[in-house]
Order: C-alpha cells, then sequence, then structure tokens
C-alpha cells in the first residue's frame, strides 16, 4: 500500500494527518517571501513538518483510505499497523524513508526521527498556479551618478544663481499639473455622457423590437424540419472529483444524482487504483476550478477535491 499517496492527498485540506502508532505530519501556512540576495519571489505555500509524539489514532487516515478503496474501516486500520511495522523495520536498520511529495524521515546519530520535508508540491490550494520567480535588482544608485555625471558634463551649467531660479519652474510644474488633471476630469464627465447616452439608445431600441415583435403575426406553412443539436464536449484539465468506485454501476447512479443537482458530472476513467473516477465538472483553468470546488465543498460535499490531469 502506498500509504505516501493518502497522506498527501489529506495535506491540501487537513492541517494535521496521524499515522497511528508513528507519527504526524502538520503543515503550516507561510506568507509569500523575498530573498534580498537573490531577488527571488516566493508565493504563499504550507510548510511540512513531522511530530513523533502526535500517534494517537483519529481515525482520519483510515476513512480516506476505506472510503477510496471501498473497503471496512477495520481492514483499512489493519492495512495501516502492517504498513507502520514494515517502516519502523526499515527504520531501525538505517534506512531511510521516502514519502513522495512530503519529504524523508531518518535515525539521526542521536537515534531520534529526523525530517526533512519535500518542496516538490505546494500544499497551499490558495496559491494554486503560482511559482517563484526572480526579479532584476533595481540600480537606483547607478541612475543617480549618471545624473550626477550628465549635470557636469551638460554644455549648459546650472550655476547657483540659475538654481535658484527653479522656485518658478516649481509653480510653473504645478500649474501643468493643475491643468491636466483639470482634463482629465473634463475628459472623464464626457466619457461618462457618451456611456450614459448609448445606454438610455440601446434600451429604447430593444423596447421599440419588442413591441414589434408582440405585434407580429407569424404563419407557418410547413411542419419545421427536425433540428439537430451538437453537445459541446467538456474540455479542461482541471477535475474536481466527486468520488471514486470499485463499481462501475455505481459511478451511474452517482452521475445521475449529480445532473439532477444541476452539474455537469461524468465519468473521466479509472486511476491507477483501478477504481472508476466521477467528477463533478472539468475546467479549463485552475482559478475556475478553485471557486467551483469551494463552492461545492461549503454546500455539498466537503470532501470532493481537485485532481489535475490531462485526459486523451
Amino acid at each position: 500500500m502506498q500509504l505516501e499517496t493518502y497522506i498527501s492527498d489529506l495535506l491540501y485540506r487537513y492541517e494535521c494527518v496521524t499515522v497511528p502508532e508513528f507519527g504526524a505530519f502538520l503543515t503550516q501556512r507561510v506568507p509569500a517571501s523575498i530573498n534580498d540576495a537573490t531577488n527571488a519571489f516566493y508565493p504563499p505555500k504550507k510548510s511540512i513538518s513531522f511530530n513523533e509524539q502526535i500517534q494517537k489514532n483519529d481515525g482520519l487516515l483510515a476513512h480516506y483510505i476505506a472510503d477510496v478503496e471501498k473497503i471496512p474501516f477495520e481492514v483499512a486500520s489493519e492495512k495501516i499497523q502492517k504498513r507502520v511495522k514494515i517502516l519502523k523495520g526499515l527504520l531501525t536498520q538505517g534506512e531511510t524513508l521516502t514519502f513522495t511529495n512530503i519529504g524523508d524521515i531518518t535515525f539521526n546519530s542521536e537515534g531520534k526521527i529526523q525530517f526533512e520535508p519535500s518542496y516538490s508540491l505546494n500544499y497551499l490550494t490558495d496559491a494554486f498556479g503560482l511559482s517563484e520567480f526572480v526579479s532584476p535588482a533595481i540600480t537606483r544608485e547607478l541612475y543617480k551618478e549618471t545624473a550626477e555625471t550628465l549635470e557636469k558634463e551638460i554644455p549648459i551649467a546650472f550655476t547657483p544663481e540659475k538654481r535658484k531660479s527653479f522656485g518658478y519652474f516649481k509653480y510653473a510644474a504645478v500649474a501643468v499639473l493643475a491643468l491636466t488633471l483639470g482634463g482629465f476630469v473634463a475628459s472623464n464627465y464626457y466619457v461618462n455622457q457618451i456611456e450614459t447616452h448609448n445606454q438610455l439608445a440601446q434600451e429604447e431600441a430593444f423596447k421599440q423590437l419588442d413591441n414589434k415583435i408582440q405585434e407580429a403575426t407569424f404563419v407557418i406553412d410547413n411542419p419545421l424540419p427536425a433540428v439537430t443539436f451538437n453537445v459541446t464536449k467538456q474540455t479542461g484539465n482541471y477535475h474536481i472529483v466527486a468520488g471514486a468506485f470499485r463499481v462501475e454501476e455505481n459511478c451511474n447512479k452517482i452521475i445521475e444524482q449529480l445532473k439532477a443537482e444541476g452539474y455537469k458530472a461524468r465519468k473521466i476513467g479509472v486511476n491507477k487504483y483501478g477504481l472508476h473516477e466521477v467528477v463533478y465538472a472539468s475546467y479549463e483553468t485552475g482559478e475556475e476550478a478553485l471557486v467551483a470546488l469551494h463552492k461545492i465543498r461549503k454546500t455539498s460535499n466537503k470532501d470532493a477535491w481537485l485532481l489535475v490531469k490531462k485526459l486523451d
């Protein structure tokens, strides 16, 4: 059993995922940051840590495994116990436990568990689609030195007497700024007047068209031919998963129920565990998917989750 896959799924939604008799993986929100030395900007994220003192079974992991694999809770708990026993044995032998996309666990020289987190995934859904980037440094002092050099070399020298006359230029600049602002306000007023006029004209045109339609008489001599509708196929690589089922017939029941609730539900195939996945809908962008996911969790299914997958 790939225990880390289930832990990784739960870290998107929960701040603590406990592996009974082994320890707990904890997440904490970290705000966006800037590295002054490298000029790198980092988006907000969830930092991952491990606490071996938290080992009490809260049922979260077992319930999730039971739901995904469609097995009883007791069977899921037994599978976790067997896996934990193997993990402890590997640690005792000096092996490094690698939890994919989560981190590595080893025994240090003092015989205590040491955890090294992985930074390959950002478990903060609010930061979905954001990545780090490096910005070139702003060399303000360089521009200042260049300006001073030009001032010294320019043919027209600025003597102290001429510098005093800058006061007149200051007032002139204020006057130009005032005229500019006045023109901007007048321009905005003019544009608003045009938009108001267009809106009134459009409403009047719709009103006249509506009256003509009501007064018109339609005579149909021949029956209309059959109309064929082309149904647009759902596209997008961002899918909100409603559930995964071992028996395919159960998918059809769920799809009918979700469609009755107004969702564009469908099957998207079989995952690597042999389970048939049903989604509420698919979206072109991650932003649209996250908005829909938040609404579904709030109103319908708090266990719905986002799957990023390119379908054939």
